[in-house]
């Protein structure tokens, strides 16, 4: 087939049956929408050009920029189709945490702009969180930018529903489940809705990432009330994913089906069959269930490689922090924000930050060391940087990535602990921070 343009070539993916082999279940045949043949390479790529399309010459008139607050497959798709139209564009997030996802971008000639971000949610109150940033910017100059607004746009919804439901419905008919990682929710929600115009009871499940963990493109369910587009009760019921288990359920569907799915889609896999499993025994009729594959694992390299090394030659302790799970915690060892500044005065405990250098030198705790979750986790799972004559308090944004290291380190005999809502809670209490200039090290 020949086509005009390449806009022409988003949408109209297709299905792929998954072998009962593989999934294991006797009453549910599995399908995998496989989103990564759309030309920019994701699911994001619907909304990119929708988003934009309606209002392209006007935007092209106005020689406007392009805005968003992405950290990867959005930006991706509005860069390519703002290129191809001579539009500049821009992206303004402080979730960019794999690199090759920011080399992507780069090549394709993205404006990038990384704000530290003291949390992963947005907090109208700090003028470093991305989006209430954007908010100032867009106000004070309203006719220089074109904000796509992803979290709250209703084009999210629609495109779904115009086309990705519409395709899955077209090629399988009836659909009685459905599965798709949660981040704006627009594919979920809209193609869940037109799917339910054919079989009112379709069951529809979304996927997050556990809250002491990462995933690229979905995010936990504590981060959830930040999306404008978001509504828990239109889920039957929402599956929690930690990362290395995404990783293992991507794996099988590289490797037995063909699939080169992303962690994204591991997650989404594997949501999908930790809630079916649950169920397919109980069912007396056939039924079918589909799932997204959002994008490819070719953009994950590093990421993946810092949670399975073993996959690339290198050897990984059976006990390193990179296979703590959640599952293995108990007692999470942790100080009150009510108690923390008298207990840090008595205890005088070594205080290591792991957010990001630059939410580091907006603002911390007087007297912590800056060591990013990254590179800690590298030194811990290395060679153990701390004395277990010391304590130490671990500080994330909100309390839930400090966790882990507290855990672990206490499981290790270490005299260890996390604050409790971490510096956004700090903060909140009305609690001294300082800046840079007047930390004694950052690393």
């Amino acid at each position: 087939m020949k086509y005009q343009h390449i806009t022409e070539l988003i949408g109209n993916t297709p299905l792929l049956k998954i072998d009962p082999a593989v999934h294991g279940l006797k009453n549910i045949e599995l399908y995998a929408k496989l989103e990564f043949y759309n030309p920019f390479g994701s699911l994001k790529d619907r909304i990119g050009w929708a988003m934009i399309k309606d209002d392209l010459q006007s935007i092209i008139d106005k020689k406007q920029i392009i805005l968003e607050s992405s950290s990867g497959n959005t930006a991706k798709a509005l860069q390519a189709i703002a290129s191809v139209y001579g539009i500049p564009f821009k992206t303004i997030t402080n979730r960019i945490k794999v690199q090759e996802v920011k080399s992507i971008l780069q090549i394709m000639g993205a404006d990038i702009e990384q704000m530290p971000g003291k949390s992963e949610c947005p907090d109208p109150t700090d003028p470093n969180d991305p989006l209430t940033h954007i908010d100032t910017i867009v106000r004070q100059e309203k006719d220089k930018y074109y904000y796509t607004t992803q979290y709250t746009n209703e084009k999210n919804i629609e495109i779904h529903f115009e086309t990705t439901g519409k395709e899955i419905v077209d090629d399988l008919g009836r659909v009685d489940y459905f599965f798709g990682g949660l981040g704006t929710t627009g594919s979920t929600r809209g193609t869940a809705q037109y799917i339910k115009r054919n079989n009112p009871d379709l069951v529809s499940v979304g996927i997050v990432s556990s809250v002491d963990d990462y995933i690229p493109g979905i995010r936990t369910i504590t981060e959830m009330w930040e999306v404008g587009l978001f509504e828990k009760d239109f889920y039957a019921a929402i599956e929690e994913i930690h990362s290395i288990t995404a990783i293992d359920a991507m794996l099988t569907l590289i490797r037995k089906c063909g699939i080169l799915a992303g962690p994204t889609s591991g997650a989404s896999y594997e949501g999908t069959i930790q809630y079916l499993k649950t169920i397919d025994d109980t069912l007396k009729e056939k039924k079918t269930a589909v799932f997204i594959v959002c994008d490819r694992f070719e953009y994950y390299i590093s990421y993946i490689k810092e949670r399975k090394p073993e996959l690339f030659g290198e050897k990984v302790r059976a006990d390193s922090l990179s296979q703590l799970k959640e599952s293995d915690w108990k007692d999470v060892p942790s100080i009150k924000i009510g108690s923390a500044e008298a207990w840090v005065t008595i205890h005088k405990p070594i205080i290591i930050d792991i957010r990001s250098n630059l939410a580091f030198r907006t603002s911390h705790i007087a007297n912590s060391l800056n060591i990013p979750q990254e590179q800690l986790t590298k030194m811990i799972d290395g060679a153990m940087p701390f004395s277990k004559g010391q304590t130490i308090l671990f500080i994330c944004p909100v309390g839930e990535q400090s966790k882990r290291f507290a855990m672990y380190l206490k499981n290790k005999g270490y005299d260890a602990y996390t604050l409790e809502s971490g510096i956004v809670g700090w903060r909140d209490a009305g609690l001294a921070l300082e800046k840079i200039e007047t930390n004694r090290a950052s690393i």
